[in-house]
């Protein structure tokens, strides 16, 4: 199983990126897709939630109409646009992937994280 981030980078206040993270070694589809984000001293925190069917829940209110998770079924990629970057934004930024099955058992893959940086 891999999860592979990339997209981050340096950027500009007010600028955007896209992060995507790949898939490989499970069935992509069958999974629900999350980014989560850890700035420096703080908690790993939960930005968006991606369903298997491609609807994406923003959960810090911070990036409400800023970011969108999107996903590729096809191509096993799950993207988070970002937009209006503020430097509050800066932090390492995690690609998860979560699914249950019919015994309950959970499957939890995490990728090894992007860095994104907001300065001017």
């Amino acid at each position: 199983v891999q999860l592979v981030e990339s997209g981050g980078g340096l950027v500009q206040p007010g600028g955007s990126l896209r992060l995507s993270c790949a898939a490989s070694g499970f069935t992509f589809s069958r999974y629900v897709m999350r980014w989560y984000r850890q700035a420096p001293g703080k908690e790993r925190e939960l930005v968006a939630v991606i369903t298997s069917a491609g609807v994406s829940t923003n959960y810090v209110d911070s990036v409400k109409g800023r970011f969108t998770g999107s996903r590729d079924n096809a191509k096993n990629i799950v993207y988070l646009q970002m937009n209006s970057l503020k430097p509050e934004d800066t932090a390492v930024y995690y690609c998860n992937a979560w699914s249950r099955d019919s015994w309950l058992r959970e499957y939890n893959y995490w990728g090894q994280g992007t860095q994104v940086t907001v300065s001017s």
